[in-house]
This record gives C-alpha cells, structure tokens and sequence, in this order.
C-alpha cells in the first residue's frame, strides 16, 4: 500500500471540479479547491473545505500557474493535487514539480506522460507494442521535400500533423504533392504559434473513419482494467460533442481486439493512472492507434454510467496503492449517451458568456447533469464554454437516444445561448438514429 490521502487540492475549474470534489468528499477526504478572480462565485468554490484565490481571471494567471498552485497545496497541507483535464492535466513538469515537493500526482508517472504526448514517440512505441498504427512517418519530418517522398510512398491522402500539438491545431489534409508545400508551411507556422514547437508529422489519411476510444485504469501492481469502449466520432473542429458507449459499429470480435489491444499497450508502457488509447475505425472495422491521453476525459462519465464504477474514485485509490478489481469484475451493462453543452449559439458556434437568468435541469432515472452552473451565475469569457455535460443510461441504444432527447426538452436555459438545440437536432437526424455518421459528418452536414 501507498501513503494515505487524506487531503486533496483540485487543480481545475467548471464542473469537473465539482465532479471531483464530490468524490473527494464521499471518500470521507478533505477537498481543497484554487479559483480565479472570474470564478470566485464558483459553486464549488463554496462547497470546499478550503478554497485558495490562485490569480486573476487569465488561464496563465491562475490555472496554469504552477507556483501559485504549488503554494497553495503546501499551504493547506494537502497530500495529493487532482488535475482534472485541459490546463496543467498532461504537463510533464508540473507532474515533475507535484513529485518533488512531495505532492502525490493523481495520474501517470512524468516519464509515461512524456513519452505519450510526443504523438511521433508515441506511435513508435505502438509499433514495439504490436499495436496497429497508421502508416507514416518515421517521427518528424525535415521538411516539404522529404513530406513530398514520404507521401509518395505511403499514398495520398495523407494528413500533416503537429507532433507537440492537439485539438486539431497544426493539420492539415493533403490531397496530392500540388498542396504539399502550402500546407506543410501552413501546418508548420500554425504549430509554431499554437505550441512553440514546429516538429511535424504525416500519416496516411483514412477516408470516413470513426472515433473509438477505450477507457483503461492500471493499477501499481500492473493490474490493467478497461471499462469498455466509447464512439466519439460526432465532432466540429476536432472538438468532441456527442459520445456514447458502447461503439455500435464494432462487431464482437473488433470489439474484444480493440480492448485487447489497450490493454496490452497499457502493461508495455507500465501505465499507471487513469487513461484513454485513442483509434481510428475505417469502414472495414480496421482500427489504428491515434494517440493516447494521459488523463481523466471529458466524458468519462458514459464508461461510469454502463460500468458503475467511479474513475475518479479508482484514480485516488490507485494513487494510495490499492490495487484494482478484475477485469471479471467489471460488468458493462447497457448504453450510455453524453451531450456537451456549451455556451455557444446554436447557428455559428460563437461563445456567448453572460448571466444564466433561468437553469432548469432535467432529471428522472439514470440521467445524469455535471455541471457547475446555477440560476444567476456568470459564465465567463476567459475559458472554455462548455457549462454542463449531460448523460442518459438505458438498456440499449434506442431507449438511451429517447431519454436523450426527453432530458434535453427538459433543459431550460435563458440569459445566455447554447447548443441545446443543436444536440435536438442531431439526436433526431436519421443518420444519427442509423448510425450512419463518420468524424466529418458535422462539418459535412452542419456548416454555417
């Protein structure tokens, strides 16, 4: 066994601080939360047992900013720091820095988190794996004239991708060597501003693919479980907003080799933590690593909702030293579906922060709000607009897409838009019910 937690700071903001806290405290442990100026009406920021004003409203002022952080978990003694997703989840340093003041991590160890976040390294390591990867470059690439031969043997369409990037920031889609050169110094500036890293990679393009995932937790003791797999193929701009569990595409034997093979790659990297291996699905049921995240996800809470486990519990016990259960254990039951909603306009996807004058949420059996957000609260400008995920869990997916749809006519939000009526329209659209969709169905079909 490792050392005991008892006290908790949570790095983060939004409902996943709130989701955190609730957790912490259900464990019979103490949760310490850091606020910005903006977030100081913060509902967690009152439900806490400590709550430390870390810096202005700016991300780099306050939610990336590592001395402040460090300073207020040594100064509410906390034992361990949760970090949530986005901001500092992923950062090798801070993970580094948490370790050398004798801050337990919640996540994976910095030399596993380094070398999954080089996407490059990453898909070498795959490859050691036996792991099935898509087929590209050999790491970063010199420059046009060497993306111009490697494209010319793995065949076009290949895609540019940033290697220190994410969220679809540096990539680019080649069609033929005509566009090479354009969009490899486009990819290449654009990565450099987004990252300060201009390293670029290509990998073969794969035509109407689809987004699975699978969720794995891996204790100290090399015990891997997977909590089953999740479709987050429904995105605009690379960002995620429908997912569900499981992947209806996959048949059982893709399904059980898809798992499989997380699990493998998860024992030969010696992972330690909570974390997701991330797959492209083409139309054959072929399926390729992508990356993995080294962090709790965003919507990790269809894999709780099918597998009645909390991920964020599993992740502070493995943190203590506790081993997992078995993979017998774990017993995935039925489908689950999550929508993101944003403060965005429905029509053209543009944030629209402000004061929430009326917040009804829905409720009922097996629906499930994590949400920060409250009649009169001010949403922000300074971060990301998602304010509420909302999750349905029924026997099968007909019944989940049904409950979906009842939820979201029960959620009534005024003061501000959002993308409620997006998520009506899709849940209805026929290629949706028919699962008949690919990762560009949105920008395909829901261009402004």
């Amino acid at each position: 066994m490792g050392k005991k937690i008892n006290r908790i700071l949570i790095a983060n903001r939004g409902e996943i601080a709130l989701r955190a806290l609730r957790t912490i405290k259900e464990m019979g442990k103490e949760a310490v939360v850091v606020y910005s100026t903006a977030d100081r009406d913060a509902i967690y920021v009152k439900q806490a047992d400590i709550a430390i004003c870390i810096g202005g409203a700016k991300s780099s002022d306050s939610y990336l900013n590592i001395p402040a952080i460090i300073s207020a978990a040594e100064i509410t003694n906390s034992d361990a720091i949760f970090p949530g997703y986005g901001f500092l989840s992923e950062n090798q340093s801070f993970a580094e820095i948490c370790n050398h003041h004798n801050i337990k991590f919640i996540g994976p160890r910095p030399e596993t988190m380094a070398l999954m976040s080089d996407k490059s390294k990453a898909k070498d390591v795959m490859v050691k794996a036996g792991i099935p990867v898509i087929p590209g470059s050999d790491g970063a690439l010199k420059g046009v004239q060497e993306a111009k031969e490697r494209a010319k043997e793995i065949g076009y369409p290949v895609i540019l991708k940033a290697a220190a990037g994410g969220g679809g920031r540096g990539m680019r889609v080649v069609e033929d060597e005509s566009q090479m050169e354009n969009s490899f110094l486009a990819a290449e500036s654009e990565a450099v501003s987004a990252f300060g890293d201009g390293r670029i990679y290509m990998e073969k393009y794969i035509k109407n693919p689809r987004h699975v995932e699978v969720q794995i937790i891996a204790d100290s003791y090399g015990n891997v479980i997977h909590l089953g797999e999740r479709d987050c193929s429904l995105q605009r701009r690379h960002q995620k907003l429908i997912e569900e569990t499981p992947a209806i595409l996959l048949d059982d034997e893709t399904r059980s080799a898809i798992q499989q093979s997380a699990i493998e790659a998860t024992k030969y990297i010696q992972y330690e933590g909570a974390g997701t291996f991330e797959f492209l699905v083409d139309s054959d049921l072929n399926y390729y690593f992508m990356e993995m995240n080294t962090r709790l996800q965003v919507e990790h809470t269809i894999s709780e909702m099918v597998s009645g486990f909390d991920i964020v519990e599993l992740m502070i016990k493995v943190a203590e030293g506790e081993k997992l259960p078995s993979q017998d254990e774990v017993e995935l039951k039925g489908h689950a579906i999550e929508c993101r909603i944003t403060a965005e306009d429905s029509k053209n996807f543009i944030p629209s922060p402000g004061k929430v004058s009326k917040w009804i949420v829905p409720g009922g059996k097996d629906v499930r709000v994590d949400t920060h957000v409250y009649q009169d609260y001010i949403v922000p400008p300074y971060y990301d607009s998602m304010i509420a995920k909302l999750i349905v869990h029924s026997e099968n997916r007909e019944k989940a897409i049904r409950k979906m749809l009842r939820a979201l006519d029960e959620f009534q939000v005024s003061g501000i838009k959002t993308t409620i009526d997006f998520h009506k329209s899709i849940l209805k659209n026929p290629d949706f019910v028919n699962n008949q969709f690919d990762t560009k169905y949105l920008e395909k079909n829901y261009t402004n």
